[in-house]
């Protein structure tokens, strides 16, 4: 009886009762919201290179090394000699590594010296492969493959022509050695989208006749570099694949102690949990805003629950009349608070699925944002238990309220 008497008066009110769900509701699926999208983001930026075991480069700090080689921010402390490099590869922990080159940059964007191989041993996401939009990997020496972000922005297309720029903040370019485009990525979300790639041999070539930052008299043309030796002299870092995981250590600890240079390496998705601490700051501060629009949410129905006690007092003064106890004047606007916050957080988690499944494939391709359609968590339920608990809990004031006022109208009817 006390179910049906609380569903009839808030069906009476319609409006005022829809509106108050409806804002709970939308508080409810922006808390879930952020949190799919701070799990998201964190998974997202852990899984921004998987599958390599060890990164190696000059001796620095593993977030410094982990920024220039992967996310292409900052520069080297120092290069990694090609002697070094090649020590390394020939390890016999080693399975496979490709070299790294940093150092200029084209319109903004970085310019990463590697080999082919890195198209098919990056992998990004829990083991996704880099794929080619359109063309295929540089086969000549001026070949370039330019990310999905550098291709839309610069609107770049197969065979277009390109210069690189000398260093990151340079106006001086390698005009006399144009690059062509011959391939272009598909969209990752991670720095790989905004990364111009050439050959190791390519960095050497149009170096080949530079000195001391600038052009030497002595210039070199484009068809005459095709016939030196490229070798290059040092690379800036290197990703390193082993033979099994048991031999990881052993290899990064030899790498640590290596005597020719100071050298170091690290595990990525240590470095990775490491800049995260660093940087993941923000989803402290908008869980603490989604928090607070709920709580606003919820004292909006305390409010509305208030608002509406003075014109109620005929209709409790009506249940008093009819034997109505005070303590059942206090239930029912109590069950009027829970039914409509379990019909709001209903409502919140219909429209946080709807919208995820609507706008996960337009996030990912535009952000690189990946977001699972799960069941909540553990966590999530919680959370869900403890806004509709938190929903009763504001009740309470005014249900005390329109108790007090009931025992009044009570003393009124029985004078």
């Amino acid at each position: 009886m006390l179910l049906r008497l609380a569903l009839k008066s808030l069906l009476s009110r319609m409006v005022t009762v829809s509106l108050t769900i409806f804002a709970i509701a939308l508080s409810v699926a922006l808390f879930l919201g952020v949190e799919k999208l701070r799990t998201g983001a964190k998974a997202s930026f852990a899984d921004t290179i998987s599958g390599t075991d060890l990164i190696v480069g000059a001796r620095s700090g593993g977030v410094q090394l982990l920024l220039y080689s992967v996310f292409r921010v900052g520069n080297a402390t120092n290069n990694v000699t090609w002697q070094s490099y090649q020590d390394i590869a020939n390890r016999p922990e080693v399975n496979w590594s490709v070299p790294l080159s940093l150092g200029d940059s084209h319109r903004g964007f970085r310019v990463l010296g590697t080999t082919p191989e890195f198209f098919e041993r990056y992998k990004y996401r829990g083991g996704r492969s880099v794929d080619f939009a359109d063309g295929a990997a540089f086969a000549d020496l001026f070949d370039a493959v330019v990310g999905a972000d550098v291709a839309a922005k610069l609107d770049y297309q197969l065979g277009d022509s390109i210069v690189v720029s000398h260093g990151v903040a340079s106006f001086t370019e390698h005009d006399d050695k144009p690059f062509r485009i011959s391939g272009v990525l598909e969209k990752t979300g991670t720095p790989v989208d905004r990364t111009v790639f050439v050959s190791l041999e390519a960095i050497e070539a149009i170096h080949i006749d530079w000195q001391g930052g600038g052009r030497s008299q002595n210039t070199i043309s484009a068809e005459d570099v095709r016939a030196m030796t490229l070798t290059p002299k040092a690379v800036t870092a290197a990703m390193i694949g082993t033979n099994t995981r048991l031999q990881i250590f052993r290899l990064q600890r030899w790498i640590n102690d290596y005597a020719q240079e100071p050298l170091l390496a690290i595990l990525p998705g240590v470095a990775l949990s490491e800049l995260w601490s660093l940087i993941g700051v923000a989803e402290t501060a908008l869980i603490a805003v989604s928090v607070m629009v709920v709580i606003t949410a919820l004292l909006g129905m305390a409010a509305m629950i208030f608002a509406g006690l003075n014109e109620r007092r005929r209709e409790m003064a009506l249940l008093r009349a009819i034997g109505a106890r005070p303590w059942t004047i206090l239930l029912l606007l109590t069950t009027e608070a829970a039914l409509m916050s379990l019909t709001a957080v209903a409502l919140g988690m219909g429209l946080l699925y709807t919208g995820l499944w609507l706008a996960r494939a337009r996030i990912d391709a535009a952000f690189g944002l990946y977001i699972e359609i799960t069941p909540p968590s553990p966590r999530e339920w919680l959370v869900l238990c403890c806004v509709i608990f938190a929903g009763i809990l504001v009740s309470l004031l005014p249900a005390v309220r329109a108790y007090f006022l009931s025992l009044a109208d009570g003393m009124q009817v029985k004078h």
